[in-house]
């Protein structure tokens, strides 16, 4: 487990930024009161092997008894790279953005399970909407009763979204909470 380079610290940081807008700054800076030191520590990014962890400094130190290649899982998985360089994140990192989420749609109770099925959000199953998204700006998916189900791109716009007939695509599925019963072996 290393420390991010530049390069990919700046990956990492516009795809999370996509999401949470300036609220990247209370990730970065989020105090950790895990281990025995009394003062509050920080949270930190990770890789191995080809995952990106968001853990405490506390824990890491402690992790580095552990050789790299027994080395499983340290923290929150919140994404992972893939072969040609890319990075995408994970459905784990779900908590994390819902917690600093800068654009969010509200789905209606009918059309939660077609989004856990890993269909597009429609404009038919949209029961709220932030103001002021544009088109490509990273949005998270919450049921009406504020429970986070996934996460998205947004494919129009507030406005548009008004006028859009109600088969129209309103968010383009990235990652849902039932990933975890459909991709259990590669989480």
């Amino acid at each position: 487990m290393r420390p991010l380079d530049e390069n990919e610290t700046t990956v990492v940081f516009e795809k999370i930024f996509k999401f949470v807008g300036n609220n990247l700054k209370n990730i970065v800076e989020n105090p950790s009161h895990e281990g025995p030191e009394p003062e509050a520590g920080r949270y930190c990014f990770r890789l191995q092997r080809n995952r990106v962890f968001y853990v405490s400094e506390s824990l890491v130190k402690r992790a580095t008894n552990i050789s790299r290649k027994n080395l499983i899982s340290l923290g929150t998985c919140i994404g992972k790279y893939t072969h040609a360089g890319s990075f995408h994140l994970t459905i784990m990192s779900l908590n994390l953005l819902a917690a600093n989420a800068k654009h969010k749609v509200w789905l209606k109770p009918t059309s939660e399970m077609s989004f856990l099925y890993g269909n597009h959000v429609l404009k038919g199953g949209l029961g709220r909407i932030t103001d002021s998204i544009v088109p490509g700006d990273g949005v998270v998916v919450f049921s009406m009763s504020d429970v986070p189900l996934g996460f998205g791109i947004a494919a129009k716009s507030t406005q548009d979204c008004r006028k859009l007939d109600p088969n129209g695509i309103v968010v383009l599925h990235q990652a849902d909470i039932g990933e975890y019963l459909r991709d259990e072996d590669e989480l």
